[in-house]
């Protein structure tokens, strides 16, 4: 739960950037929300301040009903970037196991943990490989299992996809999907792209321009797909006539709360 915060940046010689101003969000357990917005709206920001890797100026925050510095602490978020940022001296199947290792699990769990992932993420027969020997859809995918090691409660995700082709991107959609309705994993994403959003999400938070706020909740509701499974094939999905009228709510959605429109596809 995020509740009236603000973050602004300190600038030396002037007055600090607001990024963000009175935010609330309250995301339900298992369910998938997107952030979108013009570019610079302060989207990874406000997942940065969820994660707990920077403070709010303002408000507070809450990750399973704890403060976000205790849930980082505990382990119960996963995090993933724009770049998979995997370590080419580690194997695979290495780093998907280096957040257990940090945390002192012992080796035959973390291996049988992280082998289960990549069988998750459809991988296990590149556990052996090295980084730079995978395409960058696989390496997200292995960013995505390393992730989800710790079972954490939250996935939260920036713009993942966003380097890959549009091809690569849908396929990586479908598996986000897939993943999400076998954990049941709550996930918080933030995205440039309108299309991946609705396919996505339960929920779509549109944000302002700087300083962002969210200006509008879109809810979707695709008949394709019932509650929290998404079993229907990507492609059936996305020629749903409700999934153009999501696409086309959220569209004048960021329109009426931003007029340029810019940074948004």
């Amino acid at each position: 739960m995020v509740r009236g915060v603000t973050k602004a940046f300190d600038v030396a010689g002037a007055a600090p950037t607001v990024a963000l101003t009175d935010i609330d969000l309250t995301v339900t357990r298992g369910e998938f929300v997107s952030l979108i917005g013009p570019s610079g709206c302060g989207k990874s920001t406000l997942l940065r301040l969820v994660a707990d890797l920077i403070p709010p100026t303002r408000g507070e925050i809450l990750v399973g009903g704890r403060p976000a510095r205790q849930a980082r602490l505990d382990q119960d978020y996963g995090i993933a970037f724009q770049q998979a940022g995997l370590f080419g001296w580690r194997t695979v199947l290495g780093n998907v196991e280096l957040p257990l290792q940090v945390h002192g699990m012992r080796k035959a769990e973390r291996r049988a943990r992280a082998r289960e992932l990549l069988d998750l993420v459809g991988l296990a027969d590149f556990a052996g490989h090295w980084p730079d020997q995978l395409s960058g859809g696989m390496q997200q995918r292995v960013a995505i299992a390393r992730a989800l090691a710790e079972r954490p409660r939250l996935l939260l995700l920036d713009e993942p996809f966003g380097a890959l082709d549009e091809m690569t991107r849908e396929r990586m959609q479908a598996e986000l999907a897939r993943i999400r309705r076998e954990t049941g994993t709550t996930v918080i994403l933030v995205t440039h792209s309108i299309p991946e959003a609705v396919f996505l999400s339960d929920r779509v938070a549109v944000m302002s321009a700087r300083p962002g706020r969210i200006t509008a909740m879109v809810a979707v509701e695709l008949a394709a797909r019932t509650g929290a499974g998404r079993g229907v094939d990507s492609t059936d999905l996305r020629e749903q006539p409700e999934f153009f009228a999501a696409v086309t709510a959220v569209r004048e959605a960021l329109r009426a709360g931003d007029s340029s429109g810019v940074g948004v596809s």
